[in-house]
């Protein structure tokens, strides 16, 4: 039902006082933020129930309640009860469209002694060495191999990681790793793009972007400048007397 303006002829429960109160006593909860006055529902003679958009990390498709009350022939209003409470759309209590197990496996799941099978029809392996599009290397055989797809898939989570040429460290770098002594360029068919990081206070052991950058850069010089004195040191502790 519409909020009406004018609140002699819509009665103590359904003025803007109404809505008000209603508003307030919410905002006392302090449990999130309330949003605009989406309508009133339970409407009787003496009661009436506020709904007002919810924004709570949890609860998509959830309202916020505020019931009042006003007795027969005053217009002293009271409230009743706030809540947060389900929608009457009904999405906040459906259940999700189901994802298949294999889907919901996220990088980092994996933990010591789980097992995870690659599904039949993973598109990164082939059994096939002889096929263009498998990834193969001299004097070395396996059963399945990695296929161009799944090197691409790789190398462009590399771009997007945190040693990647967008990230934090690098945006900040001044020098990149192509031109640090730590970095150790990765061969075919990963590419010149790529390599290692062997500096143990950076990305050690990490496959970094050649245009990935940090503060450990080897040829990194500190201006100490300013760590020079520019006056002569006093000493607090010494003795006055």
């Amino acid at each position: 039902m519409p909020r009406r303006r004018n609140d002699k002829k819509a009665g103590p429960l359904l003025g803007d006082r109404a809505v008000r109160i209603a508003r307030e006593a919410l905002l006392e909860l302090d449990h999130g933020e309330v949003g605009d006055h989406i309508g009133v529902s339970g409407l009787s003679s003496n009661v009436a129930t506020h709904r007002f958009e919810a924004d709570v990390p949890g609860y998509p498709g959830w309202e916020w309640n505020a019931v009042l009350a006003c007795a027969t022939g005053t217009d002293y209003i009271t409230v009743n009860e706030v809540a947060l409470v389900p929608a009457p759309t009904g999405d906040a209590l459906q259940a999700p469209d189901w994802v298949p197990y294999t889907e919901r496996v996220r990088p980092g799941d994996l933990g010591p002694g789980d097992l995870m099978e690659p599904a039949p029809d993973d598109e990164r392996l082939t059994d096939d060495s002889f096929s263009k599009d498998a990834v193969v290397f001299m004097g070395r055989d396996t059963k399945q191999y990695l296929t161009t797809t799944g090197l691409k898939d790789a190398k462009e989570r590399w771009r997007r990681g945190e040693f990647g040429p967008n990230s934090e460290h690098a945006s900040q770098a001044a020098l990149q790793c192509r031109t640090c002594a730590f970095y150790i360029p990765a061969a075919e068919p990963v590419g010149k793009n790529f390599g290692i990081c062997a500096n143990e206070y950076s990305a050690d052991g990490h496959v970094v972007s050649a245009v990935y950058g940090c503060g450990a850069h080897s040829e990194t010089k500190v201006d100490i400048e300013d760590a020079t004195p520019r006056s002569e040191l006093y000493d607090d502790e010494k003795p006055l007397y």
